[in-house]
């Protein structure tokens, strides 16, 4: 018996912040639903020791979920030397839509850049398909 597949995969809570791209942004123009969009939207960045801490390496897709919506992305170190544990990056993009509450607390606007999550690891699922 597979004793391991009683354990719970690890699970972060983190913040996203959202941000533009220009690449994503050239990608978007070229085909909204083409495979270089996506690979350039359907990503979150992680502090190394997030990664590490999830047990999921570069490349490799996780599950983002809240109360608004669950996604599977591909994840990706942030790159930063800074340490930001608990901090994600995601570029803005209809895979971090789908995370974002409809309250707007009678602004009109949604908080697009502060968004709460937790994350998993997808075991291999594939990414969130977002289409006509």
């Amino acid at each position: 018996m597979d004793f391991g597949s009683f354990l719970k995969a690890p699970e972060i809570k983190v913040r996203i912040i959202t941000y533009s791209d220009i690449f994503q942004d050239k990608a978007m123009v070229e085909n909204r639903f083409g495979e270089e969009y996506r690979n350039l939207s359907a990503v979150i960045k992680l502090d190394p020791a997030d990664l590490k801490q999830l047990n999921v390496k570069k490349g490799e897709t996780v599950v983002l979920k809240n109360s608004f919506g669950t996604i599977v992305v591909k994840a990706e170190e942030s790159g930063y030397e800074t340490p930001h544990r608990g901090i994600a990056y995601m570029p803005n993009s209809p895979w971090s839509n789908m995370l974002v509450s409809d309250e707007t607390g009678g602004t009109g606007v949604p908080k697009f850049k502060d968004i709460s999550v937790t994350v998993t690891s997808a075991k291999g699922e594939k990414v969130t398909e977002i289409g006509l």
